[in-house]
């Protein structure tokens, strides 16, 4: 990575603390998401946002939170995050995934994990990959760039878990399968309880 992609992380991860710590302030329950969730869990530094997960209900309050401290606040046409910038950096504030409400209990599966020096909850290992695999379609089937960040923490995922909630999408299985066959994960077939998610 050149310098100036350095310094553009080091200030990512600047965002990231300083938006983290107000919503805890403010008394958000919130999850780290996305390339700084899988940063958090060991893999290689591929970040070009800030996403954190809240409840649909908690949207506004964690928008408003983050408004009071500077950030320029916008609320887009599509129904399932709100934006905050903080100068040219973004945070997205994601309260559906995959067209499904983000819930208490996904959250709740978060683990707490040091980013930027900052302890902060991050999604669950198993939780993050299902929300990079459930969205795939024939517009947004990426495997090189998650191919990466999976690799470097398949030990802390529950291969049984991701196979049993995206079986339905055959972009999940044909990912799945590439990991098998690099040999990256076991074959997951394996019977697992109530699939529901989040």
């Amino acid at each position: 990575m050149g310098s100036h992609g350095h310094e553009v992380t080091d200030a990512l991860l600047d965002t990231l603390k300083r938006a983290s710590s107000r919503l805890k302030e403010a008394g958000v329950k919130f999850a780290l998401a996305g390339g700084c969730a899988a940063y958090a869990r060991g893999a290689a530094p591929s970040l070009h946002d800030v996403d954190f997960v809240v409840t649909e209900k908690d949207a506004n309050v964690a928008l408003e939170a983050l408004r009071e401290i500077g950030f320029r606040t916008e609320k887009p046409p599509e129904d399932w995050l709100v934006k905050a910038y903080d100068e040219d950096r973004l945070v997205d504030l994601i309260f559906r995934l995959a067209d499904r409400p983000v819930t208490e209990a996904l959250l709740e599966r978060a683990e707490p994990l040091t980013a930027s020096a900052v302890i902060v909850p991050v999604l669950e290992a198993t939780d993050l990959v299902i929300s990079w695999l459930l969205p795939m379609s024939e517009h947004a089937c990426d495997y090189g760039g998650l191919l990466a960040q999976v690799r470097a923490m398949r030990e802390q995922v529950d291969w049984r878990r991701v196979a049993a909630v995206t079986e339905h999408s055959p972009y999940a299985f044909t990912f799945l399968t590439l990991l098998e066959r690099l040999g990256v994960i076991e074959h997951p077939e394996c019977p697992y309880g109530d699939p529901t998610w989040p």
